[in-house]
């Protein structure tokens, strides 16, 4: 049988979507697919170009590995530019004089970069930004320069600017328009992201129109309208796109008046058998300039190829997007003028974040919205936005959260619940009622959700307790695979029967060996209960409280010294400078009045703590799930309007509640008057100042959703106001759910804050004496963490990356930003494909010592440097055995997995990764997390001590291993 040629022009994106699509629905093997691309490369990610700069290597971006399209029947021809089309003949003619005839045509042609008409804009040191072959030449470049403009303050633009910050230019952004991102946002979601990203240090430009490029031989900068001149070295024009329509245009095939190529519903132009999908296509005299339109024309061409139904009907521009590190979402139409509308609009300048919906005049339908700076409700709104239904609740409660703490679990089956992995609402029911799934763990190995940022779980929880009821089945509160209870029934067990240990724990009450949910949150009640030090307890922790840091990318760590009530002399200032200058790291002054130290090796933490605790300086806890700051203003001593001293007494409350360990972090904040200048109505618990005393605030929250804390009692005097704090954190701790937030706490609370203050005011539950009498002797057993290590040796030999040798992570890469350093991007997350097969050398073997076993902590992990490889050795005491791996993690690529923690999962060892959360199977290496991912496992043997590992010589190894930047699957062969 005669295969039927498609013939597509193009391999973008869109093309290489396409293209797929028609194999995956050719499962007779009708069509014969060839794909021309003028670029050398094979298709890759334009949208995220930027990260060609993480490695500049164009690999990394590509969309399959070129061995894909063979294996896949695509016949790809890339460096083959299309000259011509023959409609009558139906012949495209390439580059090359060849002749290549179809069947049907499509074109996928994209767009091209728009250049002004501008005098200078041909001189050397003007680039555009579009293709990997521009980003090479602006690199190649920018090596002799210190000055860039961008050109366009639109999503291209400001992703190019982002990029120039990446290659140490002094970045400006020229705008012709009056704010950024004039099409997607309005005046006050410009602002703020003109205020986020000048906090960069981009200097931005705002209604400047360029007039010409400056300089003789080559460009030396701008002249605006007006005169004005701007000095640079070189200039990236990001200002547009204008779609490839040539091609159609000398072929005689309809375009429209500004370009484009016209389609109709099926995607058809005017010439017989030929298609245009892409920003190429000019539907219904729109041209969409981004992906998902496109890919939804790929899909719609490919079904009707195959002789199924679809049209393209249009497709919203709905975006979410992270730009120069600024959340930003656009859905729906904020802009319609079609009917009369009304807006909800939370404003915050002081956590940077602008939320506006736009809703119909009567309230009843979301018609569309802007989010700056947090853009964790877009999936759902945009879902709500797309329905065009009546709305589940009010309008406000869509960004503030409901009144009554209940998590809105009435949208449509289609509303996308977990944007990482496009997991909607429908998906997860259908597993719950169809599949049977119970568990969170049941609906993350069936559908991925949560596996991603983690985000969604809140609401994946409540859709699934909602669908269990409505089935008439109980709800389980278990808190993981290895123990039946919850959180609060673990906790009154542990402290009413007085177990002490991990292993008792779960000998009396659990199965298995644990993981890394139950872990960390036995070891947090067994603080809560008894607030031992954390490193008796050291392989239940996550790696920030077993280090006393917390991780940041790279693995290092950041050190925040505690500074009660914000209060600080210029003496322990500088102290803080002469550390941050001695040990190289990066200082940030944070939101809760801390100055953190970012950039520390492992080795190098108990050292600058000892230099710390010398000047006076405690733990600040930043790493643990317990009190972080108190917050306070100056108050009566020096502000005209205090009517209370505010840092004395958020000084007093901060010496109290320092290290107590609680179910999620607490904050808190003192301010001085009615005026609330250190916001104390948006933290965990907040005291305000009043002519009697304190107002004493509980359960508020001012993260990604915000919650006013609610007023618990009055005028109070200084040992009312803690003892009722004593009551309130010591309730919380005994109540709440793991990972549990006061504010969540509160809304699923039964009667609410009318129940609280029963509990904590009027000891309705008799509990007072005995909450004050736990708080009491959490507050006389504090012992500051750092100054323990330091006292023993023991404890500070731990702290390195290497168990047999001192010598740092030599992998760590920092560059260069604003004067101080910071870790290099990671790398980008290569698309789903299948992972390339990773051999390892079989021969050549031996058996190589590494450790003393006795350097091996019971129940976890070290790092052992081998040659220029590093291993992973991991002691899993309760079942007799040990394990070797790669210490790298696959995932970002940080050497870090022998600081996770190890478990099972269902009887199957697993060692969790400390930055993710990804879980790999320590017997073969595997990933349980659903991933892509895999890494290196080698045997082991215990013999006299002495730890070995089977392994082939170190230069084999690192070749095999170090060498491979991308996850794959890993199979032994032969040399």
């Amino acid at each position: 049988m005669k295969k039927h040629t498609l013939l597509v022009v193009g391999a973008g994106m869109v093309g290489h979507r396409f293209c797929v699509r028609v194999r995956e629905l050719d499962s007779e093997g009708r069509f014969r697919v060839i794909m021309l691309g003028e670029e050398p490369h094979a298709p890759y990610d334009r949208v995220n170009l930027t990260h060609y700069y993480d490695d500049e290597d164009p690999t990394s971006l590509l969309l399959a590995e070129p061995s894909v399209y063979a294996d896949t029947g695509i016949d790809l021809r890339i460096g083959c530019r299309a000259t011509s089309i023959d409609t009558a003949r139906r012949i495209v003619r390439t580059v090359d004089g060849k002749e290549l005839a179809y069947d049907d045509l499509v074109l996928a042609t994209g767009s091209a970069a728009f250049m002004p008409t501008l005098p200078g804009i041909e001189k050397p040191g003007v680039f555009a930004y579009r293709t990997i072959d521009d980003l090479a030449a602006i690199k190649a470049y920018a090596s002799g320069a210190k000055s860039v403009a961008v050109l366009g303050g639109g999503l291209l633009g400001l992703e190019a600017a982002r990029a120039m910050q990446q290659l140490g230019l002094t970045t400006h952004v020229v705008e012709l328009a009056p704010r950024l991102l004039s099409r997607q946002l309005d005046d006050a979601g410009g602002k703020l992201l003109l205020r986020a990203i000048e906090a960069l240090s981009v200097r931005v430009h705002l209604g400047a129109a360029t007039e010409a490029v400056l300089g003789n031989e080559r460009c030396e900068g701008l002249r605006f309208k007006g005169g004005q001149e701007l000095k640079v070295d070189m200039v990236v024009v990001s200002a547009g796109i204008r779609p490839r329509d040539e091609l159609a245009r000398s072929a005689g095939i309809a375009v429209g008046d500004r370009g484009g190529v016209m389609v109709d519903d099926t995607l058809a132009t005017s010439a017989p058998q030929v298609h245009a999908i892409g920003e190429v296509a000019l539907h219904r005299g729109v041209i969409y300039g981004l992906v998902a339109p496109g890919y939804e024309m790929a899909d719609v061409l490919a079904k009707r190829l195959h002789g199924r139904e679809a049209s393209f009907n249009g497709a919203d521009q709905s975006a979410k997007l992270k730009l120069m590190g600024v959340d930003v979402a656009m859905f729906g139409d904020p802009f319609t003028v079609k009917e009369p509308t009304k807006e909800v609009v939370l404003h915050d300048l002081v956590n940077g974040v602008y939320k506006k919906l736009v809703v119909s005049d009567d309230a009843k339908r979301l018609l569309g919205g802007i989010l700056v700076g947090d853009a964790s409700q877009y999936g759902t709104l945009v879902q709500v936005a797309r329905s065009n239904k009546a709305l589940p609740c009010s309008p406000e409660e869509l960004i503030l959260g409901k009144r009554d703490g209940g998590s809105d679990v009435t949208l449509d089956d289609d509303a996308q619940v977990c944007s990482c992995n496009n997991v909607t609402k429908g998906g997860l029911c259908t597993q719950i009622r169809e599949k049977g799934a119970c568990t969170i763990a049941d609906l993350k190995a069936s559908t991925r959700v949560g596996t991603g940022c983690g985000g969604c779980v809140p609401l994946v929880t409540d859709i699934l307790s909602a669908e269990l009821k409505a089935a008439g089945k109980s709800i389980s509160r278990e808190l993981c695979q290895h123990f039946v209870y919850s959180r609060k029934e673990l906790y009154e067990i542990i402290s009413v029967r007085g177990y002490r240990t991990w292993e008792e724990i779960v000998e009396k009450i659990g199965r298995g060996e644990g993981c890394e949910i139950c872990k960390p949150v036995v070891a947090s009640i067994l603080s809560s209960v008894y607030n031992e030090m954390v490193l008796e307890h050291d392989t239940l922790q996550d790696t920030n409280d077993r280090y006393l840091a917390n991780v940041q990318r790279g693995g290092l760590y950041s050190v925040v010294p505690r500074v009660p009530g914000g209060e600080i002399t210029p003496e322990k200032l500088i102290v803080l400078g002469q550390v941050a200058k001695k040990y190289g790291l990066y200082t940030k002054i944070t939101g809760g009045q801390r100055i953190d130290l970012f950039g520390a090796r492992l080795d190098q933490l108990p050292d600058i703590w000892e230099e710390l605790v010398g000047a006076g300086f405690e733990s600040g806890h930043a790493y643990g799930k317990a009190l972080r700051t108190v917050k306070s203003c100056v108050g009566s001593t020096w502000c005209r309007y205090g009517v209370q001293d505010s840092v004395g007494f958020a000084i007093r409350v901060e010496e109290r509640y320092k290290g107590i360990r609680a179910p999620h972090k607490l904050k808190s904040a003192v301010s001085g008057c009615v005026r609330e200048c250190a916001e104390a109505q948006s933290k965990d618990f907040g005291i305000i100042a009043t002519e009697k005393g304190w107002n004493l605030y509980v359960c508020g929250n001012g993260g990604s959703k915000p919650r006013h804390a609610d007023l618990l009692a009055a005028d109070l005097d200084d040992e009312t106001c803690l003892r009722y704090i004593d009551r309130f954190v010591m309730f919380y701790i005994r109540t709440a759910d793991k990972l549990t937030r006061s504010s969540v706490w509160l809304e699923k609370m039964d009667g609410g804050i009318a129940h609280l203050r029963d509990v904590i005011i009027n000891d309705s539950l008799g509990l007072a004496s005995e909450l004050e009498r736990q708080m009491n002797a959490l507050v006389a057993s504090y012992r500051c963490e750092w100054t323990e290590v330091l006292k023993s040796p023991a404890h500070r030999a731990r702290f390195q990356h290497f168990a047999n040798t001192p010598a740092p992570d030599p992998s760590v890469r920092l560059v260069s930003e604003r004067g101080q350093i910071r870790p290099a991007a990671w790398a980008k997350e290569p698309a789903k494909k299948p992972a390339p097969k990773r051999r390892l050398p079989l021969s050549n073997r031996r058996w190589v010592p590494v450790i003393d076993a006795a350097g091996v902590p019971r129940e976890g992990g070290v790092a052992i440097k081998y040659g220029e490889v590093q291993l992973a050795v991991f002691h899993f005491a309760s079942r007799g055995q040990w394990y070797a791996t790669q210490n790298m993690c696959p995932h970002r690529k940080d050497m870090v997995l022998a600081r996770g923690l190890v478990g099972d999962d269902a009887g199957r060892p697993k060692v969790a990764c400390p930055m993710h959360k990804k879980t790999f199977a320590l017997d073969t290496g595997e990933s349980l997390s659903g991933d892509d991912y895999s890494i290196a496992t080698f045997p082991v043997q215990v013999n006299a001590g002495v730890v070995y590992v089977e392994l082939p010589p170190a230069a084999a190894l690192q070749d095999a291993i170090c060498k491979h930047a991308e996850p794959c699957d890993i199979v032994e062969a032969a040399e």
